[in-house]
């Protein structure tokens, strides 16, 4: 299959056009990372209403671990919910996971705390964080294939990097929304019920994104497929191609890493360890949010102009090099311009890594299994790296007692990044050479 067929019944389209069927297909993602970010940003809120103790460490780490338990459904969901796609078709497939995403979503938002309805409240969260994983697991990799399926010959890289970008504009908006509710609610009551408020907000949307999902077309690289695989088979392709998704998983591995923590996790960072204000960590995050956007399809295009190897290599020896002195000269002496200056720098690391990154794990992955695999080695990469990022960062300054000690962590996920590219693309190679040998 050729990887820049148009859409079905869409040859000649407008770019308007094109573009509102960007909108269309990346709605779902801007409501997973709405929420996420205001899991990881009303932490602190969240851990006294649900998981009170009297330790604020065991405390915040509960609701991390609860955060990051929704990460490990994501493989399921990629597997199931991905092979569903591969056989139903993306638009069908992806108005389910907007249906299972908005479920957990509104579960989160409604749910009374600890004090009201004992062990039943953190439950219910748990339910709801779970539910949202097992939708995302297959989300982010149906709207990949949607748009690299969709894109125009040679601007792959481009198309794909709006999946990455439409979640920097939940960031912008879940951040200013949470400006303003400091600005105007004291600290004690966006503590009681202020958080819910966002949350809220996320649920008012939700009928909007359907609308958006509904008048989708199916793209015409699916429905030229003379054949639709049965889940049996696609679980069985997936098996047979293990070592492309693993290698999929430690290419992701930096991508997920850098976005948590620089968006998830920095409100907490800021204000936890750095001690600096609310509205100063708010800040950065808004800011990095709008770094991201304007650096994703840069770095799709790039990948489009030079090959997706040289961008991939590049970023992860960067990042290997500076993750943990950048964050030193930050910890050193904190700083709101600091802060900032080094968020920046990071949001430059995946801005450029993940518009190439992810356009290429469309490409390595077999047609018949393009979304489950895709799904299957982005949600590893999350369960396993991305999504523990606040909690992993937590427990290393906690035992180490160096706030810049999440940097080691960006460092080895920067490292299996770089393994994972060489490995592929020296596979990719070998692949080559033999098709011109025969």
């Amino acid at each position: 299959m050729h990887p820049t067929e148009p859409l079905a019944g869409t040859a000649g389209e407008s770019p308007m056009s094109r573009a509102a069927a960007v909108l269309r297909v990346t709605s779902g993602n801007f409501l997973e990372q709405f929420d996420f970010f205001l899991f990881g940003f009303y932490a602190t809120s969240i851990s006294k209403i649900f998981f009170p103790s009297t330790s604020e460490f065991a405390s915040l780490m509960l609701t991390f671990a609860v955060f990051g338990a929704g990460f490990l459904m994501r493989p399921l969901g990629a597997i199931f919910l991905g092979a569903y796609i591969d056989k139903v078709g993306r638009r069908r497939g992806l108005i389910v996971t907007l249906s299972i995403m908005a479920s957990g979503t509104i579960l989160i938002a409604c749910v009374p705390g600890y004090a009201t309805i004992g062990m039943l409240g953190p439950m219910l969260v748990l339910i709801g964080r779970l539910l949202q994983g097992f939708s995302a697991g297959a989300e982010l990799g149906g709207v990949s294939v949607y748009l690299s399926e969709m894109a125009t010959p040679g601007r792959k890289g481009f198309y794909t990097s709006w999946q990455s970008a439409s979640q920097q504009v939940a960031i912008v908006m879940a951040a200013a929304i949470g400006f303003g509710l400091n600005q105007w609610l004291t600290a004690q009551q966006i503590g009681a019920w202020g958080w819910r408020v966002p949350f809220f907000v996320g649920c008012a949307i939700v009928p909007f994104l359907f609308m958006l999902r509904r008048s989708l077309q199916e793209t015409a690289a699916f429905e030229a497929r003379r054949h639709h695989p049965q889940a049996r088979e696609i679980f069985a392709t997936l098996f047979g191609n293990w070592r492309i998704v693993i290698a999929g998983m430690l290419l992701t591995a930096m991508t997920t890493t850098t976005f948590y923590l620089i968006t998830v996790y920095t409100p907490t960072f800021g204000k936890s360890v750095l001690k600096l204000s609310t509205a100063d960590s708010l800040m950065v995050t808004l800011l990095v949010a709008v770094s991201n956007f304007v650096w994703l399809p840069i770095g799709g295009a790039i990948s489009d102009r030079i090959g997706r190897k040289p961008p991939l290599l590049a970023i992860t020896v960067l990042a290997m090099l500076t993750a943990y002195p950048a964050l030193s000269w930050l910890a050193h002496a904190p700083s709101f311009a600091r802060m900032l200056a080094v968020l920046l720098w990071f949001s430059f690391f995946f801005g450029i890594y993940n518009g190439a990154m992810v356009a290429a794990l469309t490409e390595v992955m077999p047609t018949e299994v393009r979304v489950a695999g895709f799904s299957l080695a982005f949600s590893l990469a999350t369960a396993v790296f991305g999504g523990f990022t606040p909690a992993v960062s937590t427990y290393l300054i906690q035992i180490t007692h160096d706030k810049a000690a999440p940097g080691y962590w960006l460092s080895f996920a920067a490292l299996c990044g770089l393994g994972a590219t060489l490995r592929l693309y020296r596979s990719a190679a070998k692949q080559g050479s033999r098709a011109v040998s025969s």
